[in-house]
């Protein structure tokens, strides 16, 4: 083994609105927040994600490759149909060509990173 996950950084406009989203998404906790960087994570000290300030940043756009995705991210849910709704009611979005297949639906966060909703395999 080279090494281990320890963050996760995504570029967003905005990191406290950003934070925002993610935090209620994967029950999260803020462990650190300046103007310009926040740091999610758990009270064991695992499952780091964090959001930097891009002043130029450019809006991802699914499947258009002059707009990359910049990062990707799959969370497990035991459920999609109650997923969600939830998910969208925190500001997501259901991206186009999303057909809901069973076992992932692909939608956006509010600054337009492509994530997953995914059940387990069994």
């Amino acid at each position: 083994m080279i090494g281990k996950l320890w963050t996760i950084v995504i570029d967003c406009p905005n990191p406290s609105e950003l934070a925002d989203f993610y935090g209620k998404l994967l029950s999260l906790a803020r462990l650190e927040d300046t103007p310009e960087y926040v740091v999610l994570g758990t009270a064991a000290g695992t499952e780091f994600v964090a959001f930097q300030r891009v002043h130029d940043f450019r809006r991802p756009q699914w499947t258009v490759p002059d707009h990359p995705q910049q990062m990707h991210i799959d969370v497990k849910v035991a459920d999609l149909d109650v997923a969600e709704p939830q998910v969208l009611a925190l500001g997501a979005t259901l991206l186009e060509g999303s057909d809901k297949p069973i076992g992932y639906r692909v939608y956006a966060d509010p600054v337009g990173h492509p994530f997953c909703l995914v059940t387990p395999l069994d």
